[in-house]
């Protein structure tokens, strides 16, 4: 029954089309462990939309007490997890800053590295690297 549906749970519930909320309504009938992973899921996105890093961290330790009490094993081990990483997490609210330059740039590597098969050698690669920002080097797309 899970198979093919795990796009469902992985989206955000209120993005998805309702032929789609009907799918993911019939498959959370049929697992209890399944809905509270869902709705927990869900619960923390709205991590994200807090105000400071106070509103932030108060939401994450309630949110990881709510993961630890729902007796689903997995879920309190993603709780375990967060719990290591919440200093790092409620320190967006400082910073306000993401991965997705990183993403970018290391996607930029990943597209050099396959055309890296032409390159005369080692050396030539990490040049490459060294000038992947500057216009002259820089990768289309």
């Amino acid at each position: 029954m899970l198979k093919g549906q795990r796009f469902l749970l992985l989206r955000n519930f209120i993005e998805l089309e309702d032929e789609q909320k009907n799918s993911l309504q019939i498959l959370l009938e049929v697992n209890h462990s399944l809905v509270i992973a869902h709705s927990m899921k869900e619960q923390l996105r709205l991590f994200w939309q807090c105000s400071s890093k106070s509103e932030g961290t108060r939401f994450l330790c309630w949110w990881i007490i709510q993961e630890m009490e729902s007796g689903v094993e997995q879920l309190a081990k993603t709780a375990r997890t967060l719990l290591h990483l919440a200093q790092g997490l409620t320190s967006y609210f400082e910073h306000k800053i993401d991965n997705e330059k990183a993403g970018g740039i290391n996607n930029k590597i990943k597209v050099l590295k396959r055309q890296a098969y032409g390159f005369p050698d080692q050396e030539y690669f990490k040049l490459r690297l060294y000038n992947l920002h500057n216009k002259e080097y820089q990768l289309v797309g």
